[in-house]
């Protein structure tokens, strides 16, 4: 099989296309054949050497999510077999031909669903639902502040929160993209400017006065300061992304007066019972959401898997709108 790994730190240039041996299923696993993945944030942070890969992933392939069929399984395998259509997230090892997970981790494809369809799903809408209605208890009437509307994440938040009868505000630095955000049900949009960023005025006028009830903060930095400004009394604030920075200062007042709640999350590094929980939890809840229609993938580009150096300078250069989608042998089906 062939794949992309990296031979150092550094960008798109540390990549080198190489062949491996094919792999085997353990006992409780799936063997596919990835016919389309995507790229992300957590990718690039990975080829600069900021974000090691989990012990149980590949060390030198990138990779977080797939679409793709089976082509075998191990001897205690019950739910899927040969030739089944499936997706999914791993720790790693994406950007190659194959690759093996857990049977329970597996997500079985919607029928009528392209592979590369598929492959934009995973990443954004497990991040989006684990963070905002597992931990984040999202719920019908509220409001939800979503930072960086128009990213992969940012848009699969919006349309779950469409999906579910929730409201949104969603933030940007760019005012093209933000239009794009009505498509997927944004009220409303904040275009952001600064340093330091100032959206929260503009939260409590969208929501009369009184504040969003739950921040999805992709953001980071300085943004949080602001968000907590942005929450109505005893909200909540998921930090799921730090592109703005490790640090920053935060009023200490206004978390104790507001009695607002700040959650930290990622799904990386979980144990794989924790993954498996998540992954069966969006099986029953979202997949019919997907096979619906209500949910769908935002796709920025599909590109030809030999293209992956040219896409990650795409995604670097933040001009991007949803998810950035590679294919092997350019498998739409």
């Amino acid at each position: 099989m062939h794949v992309f790994r990296t031979t150092g730190a550094g960008g798109p240039e540390v990549l080198s296309y190489e062949e491996r041996a094919e792999l085997t299923p353990g006992p409780s696993e799936l063997l596919v054949r990835v016919r389309a993945t995507a790229i992300n944030r957590a990718d690039l942070l990975q080829l600069r050497g900021g974000y090691a890969p989990p012990p149980d992933a590949p060390p030198d392939i990138p990779g977080l999510e797939y679409a793709g069929e089976v082509l075998a399984v191990g001897p205690r395998v019950r739910r899927f077999r040969p030739g089944d259509r499936v997706m999914g997230l791993v720790g790693g090892g994406a950007w190659a031909e194959q690759l093996t997970t857990h049977e329970r981790e597996a997500i079985p494809m919607p029928e009528a669903m392209s592979f590369t369809d598929a492959a934009a799903l995973p990443e954004v809408y497990l991040t989006a639902f684990d963070a905002l209605v597992l931990q984040g208890g999202m719920r019908p009437g509220e409001t939800v502040l979503v930072h960086a509307v128009a990213s992969g994440v940012g848009s699969a938040a919006a349309l779950l929160c469409r999906a579910t009868g929730v409201r949104v505000v969603g933030t940007g630095r760019n005012a093209k993209k933000l239009e794009r955000a009505r498509e997927w049900g944004v009220e409303h949009t904040v275009l952001v400017e600064g340093p330091p960023p100032r959206f929260a005025d503009a939260v409590r006028e969208a929501t009369g006065g009184r504040g969003a009830e739950l921040a999805l903060e992709l953001v980071g930095g300085d943004y949080l300061s602001e968000t907590l400004e942005a929450l109505s009394p005893q909200g909540r604030v998921m930090v799921v992304g730090l592109v703005a920075g490790h640090r920053t200062q935060v009023n200490l007042s206004t978390l104790l007066v507001k009695r607002l709640r700040v959650t930290g999350t990622v799904l990386r590094s979980r144990p794989l019972e924790e993954k498996i929980a998540l992954a069966q939890a969006a099986e029953r809840h979202l997949l019919p959401l997907f096979r619906s229609g209500a949910l769908r993938p935002v796709i920025d580009a599909v590109l030809p898997m030999q293209e992956l150096r040219q896409a990650l300078t795409r995604m670097a250069s933040n001009e991007t709108v949803g998810k950035i989608v590679l294919a092997w042998e350019q498998a739409h089906s």
